[in-house]
C-alpha cells in the first residue's frame, strides 16, 4: 500500500490534472509522487529574517518586509490591467504589482492593511517593485503541517512557468503531496545506524529538506539524504562483488615458471617502479585464489601499464591459458602490438593481431592458430568481440582504456570461456579515490602512482596570443635539434558561434611560418578515413613529419618518444582531464618535453583555475581532484554504464569523507551479514534487492 502510493502517476495529486503532469514530465522528468518528492529545493530563502526596505541594494535576491500597505489602485487597460499597491515598513517604499487575479488581490488588501510581504525586488525606472509578492499575515504560524520558516526554490524553466508550474507553485504542491505521503515514508537504514550515527529518520529528512523549521534541520536533513545516496551505492557494489566472487570461480594461477623468470632475469628493459611490483603482487594474489580475478588499474599516462600487463601475460601462458588485450581504436592497438611484439623478440612467446582491417585470409589462418593453441596472447580492437574469435583456453582478459567499451561489449569477452577468464582493466586517466570508490566499488583497485626512473618531468607553459611569435621559435629550435612537435586544435573548421583558432586556419599559419620542403607538417583529424588517418600518423611516428597537426584523435594512443612539444590552441576549451592526457603525448623519451597552452586574453574564472592547474603540477590523480571539484563526476571519465551516478545532493569532492565512511560501514555490515538477514539488517536488505533489481542486468557483468 505504501509503495502503491508513492508510486501514483503525478497527475492524481491534487493541483496538478493532466495538463500540468505533461509538464512535469516533460521538463523535469517527474512521473509520480516519489519523483515530486525527491525533487528537492536548489536553495532556500530564510524567511525568518524581516528586511528594511531602505536597504535594497540592486542586486538584491528574495526579501521579505513587515509595513503596512498606503494605497492602492487597478490602472491599465485589457491586458496591461494590473493592481498597484503602495507598500512602506517606515524606511522606505516599495510598489507592489500584481497582473493576474486582481479581484482577489483587492479582496485581500481590502480586509487588512499590515502584511509581511515576500518577493524578488527590482529597480524599474528608479522605482524598487515586486511583481506578484507572496501576501502573508505577520502572525503566521506552521501552514498546512509544515514549517514555512525557509521558502524552498526549485528548478523550473520558461515552459514549466507558462502552465503555472513556477517555483512558488511547485512548492505547494510539494506541501500537498507532504500532507498527504507523511505518514506512509518507510524507514531503509537499520534502527542501529541511525540511534548510533545520531541521524533523522527519513521522514523527517524529507520533510526538512524541503521545509526546514531551522538550519540546523536543513543541515541533518541533507546529511541524512546524502548518507543514504553514498552508503546504498556502496552497498549495492559491495554485495555486486560478493556475488560475482560466489558465482564466478576462476582459473588458478598457481605457477610463476620459465617463461616469466627468464624474461625478467634476461630481457626486462629496465626495473620496475616499487609501484609495478606491487600491482604484480596484488595481481598475483588474486590468480592464485581460485576466484575469478576482477581488478581495475590505474596508472597516469607513462606510468608502465603496458608491461604490468605483458608480465601478468605471461604468468597466464607459465599456467597454460590465452590472454588477449583489446584496446578502443586500431592505433593504440597496433601500438600496443608492436610495443609487446619487441619487448618479446627474444621469447618464445606467440602473439596474434586481429582488428576489422585483418584480410579474411589472414582471419583464417589467426582462428585456426587461436583454437590450436598456438597463439599465446591475441592483441586488437572490437574485432575480438566477433563470435568466430574462438580461443582454446582464455584465461586472462586485458582491457585497455575500458570506459570506451560498453557494458555488453565487454560481456561478451566473458563468454569466451566456460569458467569467466580474469579480467584487468587498464586506464590511463587517474580517478579520484573517492569516485574509484564510487563508480567502480566492484572492482579491486590497484594503483602505479610513480613514473619510470629517467623521465622528466614535463614544463607547462601558459602563452598568449602575444606569445606566438616567441613559440614559433621556439618550436624551431626542438625541430632543429632533430624533435617533433604536436599541435591540438578543438575545432576542424572555423564556427561563427565561437571564436576558435581551427585546425585548418591553424594549417595556413604554419604553413607559412614552417614552409617545405624545410619542413614536413602533417594533419589528423577524426572526419578523416582511417586509413587516411593511419598513413599521416605512421609517418610522423617514423619521424618522417616534424610537425603534426590534430584535433584530440590522439589524445590516447600514439606514442612517439622522439615527439617533445605538445602545443594545445585554445587550450581553456579543453577540459582538465583532456588537457592532462594531451600533455602525456610528449614526455615519453629521455628529452626535456615541453606543453604549452595558448589561450586568449580573456578568461573565466574556471579556465584560469584549470590552466594554472595545468602548471603547477604534473600529477594525474592530483589534477583529477581538481578535475572533480570543479567539473563534478560525470565528465571525468564516461558514465559507468553498469550504474550511473545519479546522486542529486552527494557531492564526490565535497563529501569526501561521507564516502570513505559509508563504504567502511558497508563493508563492515556485509562482513558480519553478508545476505542482510539478520533481523537489524533486514530493513536494509529489503531496500537493496529493491535498487538491485533495478542493474539486475548490470549485476551479472564484471
Amino acid at each position: 500500500m505504501q509503495v502503491n502510493l508513492l508510486d501514483t502517476p503525478i497527475e492524481y495529486l491534487k493541483g496538478v490534472g493532466p495538463k500540468k503532469a505533461e509538464v512535469f514530465k516533460k521538463e523535469f522528468q517527474i512521473f509520480t509522487f516519489h519523483d515530486l518528492l525527491y525533487y528537492y529545493p536548489y536553495r532556500h530563502v530564510d524567511k525568518t529574517q524581516i528586511h528594511t526596505i531602505c536597504s535594497l541594494e540592486p542586486e538584491s535576491a528574495y526579501m521579505q518586509f513587515k509595513g503596512k500597505i498606503t494605497s492602492y489602485e487597478v490602472v491599465g487597460e485589457r491586458h496591461a490591467k494590473r493592481l498597484v499597491a503602495q507598500f512602506t515598513d517606515g524606511t522606505g517604499t516599495i510598489e507592489l504589482v500584481w497582473f493576474n487575479s486582481l479581484k482577489w488581490v483587492e479582496d485581500l488588501l481590502s480586509e487588512r492593511r499590515e502584511f509581511i510581504v515576500f518577493g524578488k525586488p527590482t529597480l524599474y525606472n528608479r522605482r524598487w517593485n515586486m511583481t506578484h509578492p507572496e501576501m502573508l499575515d505577520p502572525e503566521r504560524q506552521m501552514s498546512s503541517g509544515v514549517s514555512m520558516a525557509f521558502q524552498p526554490l526549485y528548478n523550473t524553466s520558461d515552459k514549466a512557468k507558462k502552465s503555472g508550474l513556477d517555483s512558488r507553485n511547485i512548492s505547494k504542491l510539494v506541501i500537498t503531496l507532504l500532507n498527504q505521503i507523511q505518514d506512509v515514508i518507510t524507514e531503509r537504514l537499520s534502527n542501529d545506524i541511525i540511534q548510533k550515527y545520531k541521524l533523522l529518520s527519513l521522514r523527517e529528512a524529507l520533510v526538512n529538506v524541503h521545509y526546514p523549521a531551522t538550519q540546523g534541520l536543513l543541515s541533518q536533513a541533507l546529511l541524512r539524504l546524502k548518507f543514504d545516496e553514498l552508503f546504498f551505492v556502496q552497498l549495492r557494489m559491495l554485495t555486486q562483488k560478493l556475488i560475482h566472487t560466489q558465482k564466478n570461480p576462476g582459473h588458478l594461477f598457481p605457477i610463476v615458471g620459465d617463461t616469466l623468470n627468464t624474461y625478467y632475469k634476461n630481457y626486462l628493459p629496465f626495473e620496475l617502479t616499487n609501484a609495478q611490483k606491487r600491482v604484480i603482487k596484488e595481481i598475483r594474489a588474486d590468480v592464485g585464489s581460485g576466484k575469478q580475478m576482477n581488478r581495475l588499474l590505474q596508472g597516469d599516462v607513462g606510468s608502465g601499464k603496458t608491461i604490468t600487463a605483458l608480465l601478468v601475460m605471461l604468468i597466464a601462458k607459465d599456467n597454460g591459458y590465452q590472454s588477449c588485450l583489446m584496446a578502443p581504436t586500431e592505433i593504440l592497438a597496433t601500438q600496443h602490438f608492436e610495443s609487446i611484439t619487441n619487448l618479446l623478440k627474444d621469447m618464445p612467446v606467440k602473439v596474434g593481431f586481429l582488428t576489422g582491417s585483418t584480410k579474411t585470409a589472414e582471419r583464417k589462418v589467426l582462428f585456426e592458430a587461436l583454437q590450436n593453441s598456438e597463439i599465446d596472447i591475441l592483441i586488437g580492437t572490437h574485432a575480438l568481440l566477433e563470435n568466430n574469435v574462438i580461443f582454446n583456453n582464455l584465461g586472462l582478459v586485458i582491457i585497455d582504456e575500458q570506459h570506451r567499451f560498453g557494458v555488453e561489449q565487454r560481456a561478451k569477452m566473458w563468454k569466451k570461456n566456460d569458467i569467466p577468464p580474469h579480467i584487468l582493466v587498464m586506464t590511463a586517466t587517474p580517478i579520484p579515490r573517492t569516485l574509484a570508490m564510487t563508480l567502480y566499488g566492484d572492482l579491486d583497485v590497484s594503483i602505479i602512482d610513480e613514473l619510470p626512473k629517467g623521465r622528466k618531468p614535463i614544463i607547462t607553459r601558459h602563452l598568449y596570443e602575444k606569445n606566438r611569435l616567441g613559440m614559433f621559435g621556439f618550436l624551431q629550435k626542438e625541430i632543429a635539434a632533430g624533435r617533433q612537435v604536436f599541435v591540438v586544435y578543438p575545432l576542424i573548421k572555423e564556427s561563427e558561434k565561437m571564436d576558435l583558432f581551427d585546425l585548418m586556419a591553424g594549417y595556413d599559419l604554419m604553413a607559412d611560418c614552417f614552409p617545405i620542403p624545410q619542413y614536413q607538417i602533417g594533419i589528423v583529424h577524426g572526419k578523416m578515413k582511417s586509413s587516411e588517418k593511419d598513413f599521416v600518423m605512421t609517418r610522423f611516428v617514423k619521424g618522417e613529419l616534424n610537425i603534426l597537426l590534430s584535433t584530440t584523435v590522439i589524445e590516447v594512443g600514439i606514442d612517439v618518444p622522439n615527439a617533445s612539444v605538445m602545443v594545445i590552441e585554445n587550450a581553456e576549451r579543453f577540459g582538465l582531464s583532456q588537457l592532462h592526457q594531451l600533455r602525456g603525448r610528449v614526455g615519453r623519451g629521455a628529452e626535456q618535453s615541453y606543453c604549452l597552452l595558448m589561450t586568449k586574453h580573456e578568461l573565466s574564472t574556471e579556465s584560469k583555475q584549470r590552466l594554472k592547474a595545468m602548471t603547477e603540477t604534473n600529477d594525474g590523480f592530483e589534477i583529477a581532484n581538481i578535475d572533480l571539484r570543479l567539473r563534478g563526476p560525470g565528465d571525468l571519465q564516461g558514465t559507468r554504464q553498469s550504474g550511473d551516478l545519479d546522486f542529486k545532493l552527494a557531492d564526490l569532492a565535497k563529501d569526501e569523507k561521507l564516502v570513505v565512511f559509508t563504504r567502511n560501514l558497508a563493508k563492515e555490515i556485509l562482513e558480519e551479514d553478508s545476505d542482510l538477514q539478520l533481523s537489524k539488517n533486514q530493513t536494509m536488505g529489503r531496500y537493496l534487492r529493491e535498487v538491485m533489481r533495478r542493474f539486475e542486468f548490470f549485476g551479472n557483468i564484471s
